[in-house]
């Protein structure tokens, strides 16, 4: 059968037309933020990718309210589209309830009670550094020099740190910001302290559920409106890591 040939066995033609699929196949990342996968990273799927309940999906998740087969994601036309599966719960793409959908890189897939998020840190730097440019071009014709640059500008990249923490009011962004990185997690905890961790990082986690579920995007401008509860909602979350910050630094 063709699959037991070895390449060196096949015909030139046939390794010709397999070296042209592989060239237009296209291979996405997906990262489970929320549900009971979350954490789990998937890069370099190609596609299409199946997403359900049951074995035999590229992704098979633990969710009872996801269905067997639940969604499909494929590559059409250079485009990435996703394809709710007639499923039970359905499928939300950035909180509005869709059938049928063109993914952009940054979109938050939810399914049942998982939530992911397509596409990886480097791609949605991409996006976002071109959002920043036509922001920067709407806002008037700024000489090189006054313009914001990532750390890769000139390569045609940046990273997502830079973007994330970009800011168009302000022109005189830090160095230091190109480097920023995630925290790493303290070593060397006993159980209790890894379980006091824990519980802080899910109630930081579960705080900040409310306000992604609750988003309403634009999709024509790419802006995101939250509700002033959800609003106040953040700020009080921010009010409470400051002052755990502060007892942290200064315990009593």
């Amino acid at each position: 059968m063709l699959h037991n040939v070895s390449g060196s066995q096949l015909p030139r033609y046939l390794i010709a037309y397999r070296a042209e699929i592989h060239k237009f196949m296209a291979y996405i990342t997906l990262r489970i933020i929320d549900g009971a996968d979350r954490g789990a990273v998937y890069e370099g799927l190609e596609t299409p990718v199946s997403i359900g309940r049951e074995e035999g999906n590229t992704l098979q998740l633990k969710d009872d309210r996801v269905s067997r087969f639940h969604l499909k994601i494929q590559e059409d036309h250079n485009k990435i589209v996703l394809t709710d599966l007639e499923s039970t719960n359905g499928t939300r793409v950035n909180g509005e309830d869709i059938h049928l959908r063109i993914l952009r890189h940054g979109d938050m897939i939810q399914v049942g009670r998982s939530v992911i998020i397509y596409g990886s840190e480097s791609q949605i730097a991409v996006r976002l550094a071109a959002l920043r440019k036509q922001q920067e071009e709407k806002e008037g014709n700024l000489p090189d020099d006054d313009r914001t640059h990532g750390p890769n500008d000139h390569e045609g990249e940046s990273s997502l740190e830079f973007e994330l923490n970009w800011n168009a009011q302000q022109d005189d962004l830090q160095a230091a910001i190109y480097s920023l990185q995630p925290p790493e997690l303290p070593e060397r905890l006993s159980p209790a302290q890894a379980a006091q961790l824990a519980e802080l990082m899910d109630y930081v986690h579960i705080r900040i559920r409310h306000l992604l579920v609750s988003v309403e995007v634009n999709e024509r401008t790419e802006n995101v409106v939250l509700e002033m509860r959800e609003w106040q909602n953040l700020l009080d979350l921010q009010s409470r890591l400051a002052m755990l910050l502060r007892s942290i630094g200064e315990p009593e």
